[in-house]
């Protein structure tokens, strides 16, 4: 059986659960992003905070995405925090104002979700999903240049 798009329901049935997966994971890098955007001190203030907010603001706009894909799948999207924090494999961080330590929070995270985007990728392709593969490989190419670029500024 085949859903409104063509894809086998069963295949879409195990998509939609790793890309609500995937949405957890980016609703607590999320909140960990404006923990850090707001909490962040020291000599690096600036341009940190900045960063931070430039990624926040990419990272509500995945999750919009991911949510929108999950439904265009024929599938619901987790909605609840609570479903989040039991769902996520990232860990909420508290207190974080040093700049490094930030910037290690935000790498951390960012290898969790490029784990998981691969695997969506994967599963797919497997279902013949070019949509979900579309956005997962926009996302990954996206997640790899930012990672890149982190290394580089620590050094």
């Amino acid at each position: 059986m085949k859903n409104a798009i063509g894809i086998d329901k069963n295949l879409a049935k195990e998509l939609n659960k790793s890309l609500n997966e995937l949405l957890a994971d980016y609703q607590l890098f999320y909140q960990n992003l404006r923990g850090l955007h707001w909490n962040i001190k020291g000599s690096n203030f600036f341009e940190l905070h900045l960063k931070f907010e430039e990624y926040y603001n990419d990272a509500i706009l995945k999750i919009d995405e991911i949510a929108e894909r999950v439904l265009t799948l024929e599938g619901t999207p987790l909605h609840a925090f609570s479903d989040y924090l039991a769902t996520s494999k990232i860990n909420e961080e508290k207190g974080i104002h040093d700049g490094k330590k930030g910037v290690q929070i935000v790498m951390s995270n960012l290898s969790t979700i490029i784990a998981k985007e691969r695997q969506i990728l994967q599963l797919a392709s497997d279902a013949n999903d070019e949509g979900t593969a579309s956005l997962m490989s926009d996302y990954l190419s996206e997640a790899e240049k930012t990672m890149w670029m982190l290394r580089s500024y620590l050094g």
